[in-house]
């Protein structure tokens, strides 16, 4: 091992050793008080659970159920160890955490004398203001996730539950991990305002990105809402709208203090706040006041009523309501922290107010100056030399790039002459040079020396031109080609072909996929379950008990299967649209038309296997399973998802399986021979395993469950092959004339 290293490598390694060795030795006798903190916070942390937490995480869950469905849920441990080994290891990373402040504390002086520890110009109340700030916002994002997000989306996923006849169960690992990651996405959330404002101070990421790109911020909350919180709009909303003000109350932050960055004005808080105390009183009296009024004269009961009359159970809590606390203490807690947040915006909006923005440096440090990246190539090459003065060769050609991605070369090649253009002197033996180059080009004339240096810049403008737009066009394409080969230019085609049509094939996908969850979130989950309970051939005493072990189990479910129906109904208009180009690439032959047989006999097997299954297979396996549990005495109770893709694979899955060996003679009609069907089955039973391996749950004997039924398939569908193509020797594809026809 040591010998397959280098010199240098070997002794880095033997160096870090030595350091890591003198490092232990010389905390060693503060490694006892770090291991006490250490067990303080474990032991703590394992009695709280005990005591406290689990009693009020399960309040939190039930505070805004009803009584009835309150009754039905409830909280389980699957396993005999699992609760203790929850709180052991909780207590392990609460006990971790809080051991690592002693620990660098205790470990200062060695990481100062081996240059490890910061030497930051920031005074030390500054980084622990800072760090209060953060620690502060992190746990106004987890009292917002606790106390207002979480009530509601409990009640909506054990009373949807309870709808479709499943039994509100949840297993206490799934449900405590919800609870603590999305407390934790809420927590980091909260740390918006300080991330983009930090990014922005340091110029790692600059404001005008945050600024311009805040569409694309809003999508994206809403998308990441859609996808992890229940599918009630309400509930959605609730999600989304704190977190887009987050964001725009982020952006005037990060604006503040990029202006005053700039324009090299100082901050004074103080005196922004005495020179404006009227507004700043005005608006902190505001927000205690809307609280106060909101709850006081009857804007929760209108709001209560708006909700139930929508038709939904959501209701705002009255003051203290699930907290324990009197109502008239929970009022004024309420307004004084709405009060204190309005103060907030209100000093913000003071010192910005009093910034020098007037001012020629000021209105270049100004946020809202030029943003070269918004122009198009006449703006580009009108802008003024400041936009590109201070900017940096590795800036332009990022621009530059950028305008390439969004085809636009023209602005690509105007960005590249204007930085060469202002910055052409900068690396010139004095000032002289730079005014007579720039004389040069702003006059048209010049000496011979001006006449070289501007052919200097025009050189090196066009050999950046040419190496980076040229790699970016077409070197891209022709090293693509000799690496992957011809595939690649004909996969390019194909997609090429469907990228005109692509709003049909979406449009298709997502209206099928809307339909399909529609229908499930309506009342078809359940619908489905009593349908198949119904079928089932045995007598069970109480029916078959469907838990959730997981708070949105369901809900994912319903996502998944959603779109799949949304993927196989938007694979016949894909196949349409690409036919011709598969077609001029010698992948298919045939005329158009043929997409309809394929439509028609992949549907028409894709029905009659569902049916099969429907109305046979899946109530004989299952009554099988039940009666099998029942004959042992089992309490039969089945975990949502497992159940329920248990019905899918026996009966979708059976019309899947009857696709196969019609797809595999509609591809020989199409004009893929026997022999490949018969010679690739090693390849095809490789591809299978794959899919298997990713798409059932993680075990071993159901991926088989799965790949077997898979082989059957498709070795029927070579004998199918056989006995239609006389063993292969006239296979069902038109001749080699007809094609393209």
């Amino acid at each position: 091992m040591a010998s397959a290293l280098d010199e240098d490598t070997q002794r880095s390694i033997a160096e870090g050793q030595e350091t890591a060795k003198a490092f232990l030795r010389s905390i060693q006798k503060d490694l006892q008080k770090v291991f006490v903190v250490f067990l303080i916070g474990f032991l703590a942390t394992f009695w709280a659970l005990r005591t406290y937490i689990w009693d009020r995480l399960r309040e939190v869950t039930e505070s805004n159920m009803s009584a009835a469905v309150a009754e039905e849920a409830d909280i389980i441990a699957t396993t005999p160890f699992e609760v203790i080994l929850l709180q052991a290891k909780i207590g392990l990373v609460v006990g971790a955490i809080v051991a690592v402040p002693p620990l660098i504390y205790v470990t200062r002086d060695e990481l100062r004398a081996r240059g490890m520890w910061p030497q930051s110009p920031i005074a030390r109340w500054k980084l622990a203001l800072l760090g209060l700030l953060a620690a502060g916002l992190f746990s106004a994002g987890v009292a917002y996730g606790v106390l207002a997000f979480f009530p509601l989306m409990f009640g909506f996923l054990a009373e949807f539950g309870l709808e479709a006849d499943i039994q509100p169960t949840y297993g206490i690992v799934m449900w405590t991990e919800f609870i603590v990651f999305l407390s934790l996405s809420f927590g980091l959330a909260g740390q918006m305002p300080m991330v983009i404002t930090g990014l922005s101070y340091a110029e790692i990421v600059p404001y005008e990105t945050f600024r311009d790109k805040w569409r694309y911020a809003v999508v994206a909350i809403f998308v990441f809402g859609a996808v992890f919180s229940p599918p009630d709009p309400f509930t959605q909303l609730l999600w989304a709208f704190p977190l887009v003000a987050l964001y725009g109350f982020s952006l005037y932050l990060a604006k503040l203090v990029v202006t005053a960055k700039r324009s090299s004005d100082r901050i004074d808080v103080l005196g922004a706040v005495r020179n404006h105390w009227n507004v700043v009183g005005g608006v902190t009296v505001l927000g205690g006041a809307l609280v106060y009024g909101f709850y006081e004269y009857g804007g929760r009961t209108g709001l209560n009523d708006l909700l139930r009359l929508a038709g939904s159970t959501r209701r705002f809590l009255a003051p203290g309501e699930g907290l324990g606390l009197d109502p008239t203490t929970a009022l004024g807690i309420y307004a004084a922290v709405w009060a204190l947040a309005f103060a907030a915006v209100g000093t913000l909006w003071a010192v910005y107010t009093d910034l020098d923005t007037t001012s020629a440096g000021a209105q270049y440090g100004d946020p809202t100056a030029i943003d070269v990246s918004e122009l198009d190539a006449a703006g580009v090459r009108a802008a003024p030399d400041d936009a590109f003065a201070e900017m940096g060769e590795e800036e332009s050609l990022a621009l530059a790039q950028a305008a390439i991605d969004d085809d636009d070369p023209e602005k690509a090649q105007a960005i590249l002459d204007r930085f060469d253009e202002v910055n052409e002197g900068s690396d010139g033996d004095g000032d002289v040079d730079g005014d007579a180059s720039d004389a040069g080009i702003a006059g048209g004339d010049g000496d011979a020396g001006e006449d070289g240096l501007v052919g200097s810049v025009q050189n090196r403008t066009s050999r950046a031109g040419s190496t980076f737009l040229a790699e970016l066009t077409d070197g891209e394409e022709e090293a693509a080609e000799d690496d992957i080969g011809g595939y690649y230019k004909d996969l390019k085609f194909i997609f090429d072909s469907l990228r005109t049509r692509s709003f049909r094939i979406v449009a298709v996908f997502g209206i099928v996929m809307a339909a399909a969850f529609t229908w499930l979130y309506l009342g078809g989950l359940g619908t489905v379950r009593s349908d198949l309970e119904r079928r089932v051939p045995a007598e069970i005493e109480g029916g078959i008990e469907i838990i959730t072990l997981h708070p949105v189990e369901a809900l994912i479910f319903m996502v998944k299967f959603s779109v799949m129906l949304g993927i196989f109904a938007a694979f016949p208009v894909a196949l349409y649209y690409a036919w011709p180009a598969l077609r001029e690439r010698g992948f298919v032959a045939g005329r158009l038309y043929q997409v309809y047989l394929w439509t028609g006999a992949l549907g028409a097997g894709m029905i009659g296997g569902f049916v099969l299954g429907y109305t046979t297979i899946a109530p004989g396996i299952i009554g099988w399973l039940v009666t099998d549990a029942r004959l042992a005495d089992m309490v039969i109770t089945y975990q949502v998802s497992d159940f329920l893709w248990l019905v899918i694979y026996t009966t979708i899955g059976i019309g899947f399986l009857a696709d196969i060996p019609i797809a595999m003679v509609l591809l020989n009609n199409a004009g893929v021979p026997y022999r490949v069907f018969r010679e690739r089955w090693r390849e095809v039973t490789i591809g299978i395993l794959l899919v298997a391996a990713v798409f059932t749950p993680a075990d071993v004997i159901t991926m088989f469950l799965a790949t077997i039924p898979l082989m059957i398939a498709y070795g029927i569908g070579v004998g199918l092959l056989f006995l239609v193509t006389f063993g292969g020797r006239r296979d069902l594809s038109p001749p080699a004339e007809f094609i393209g026809e």
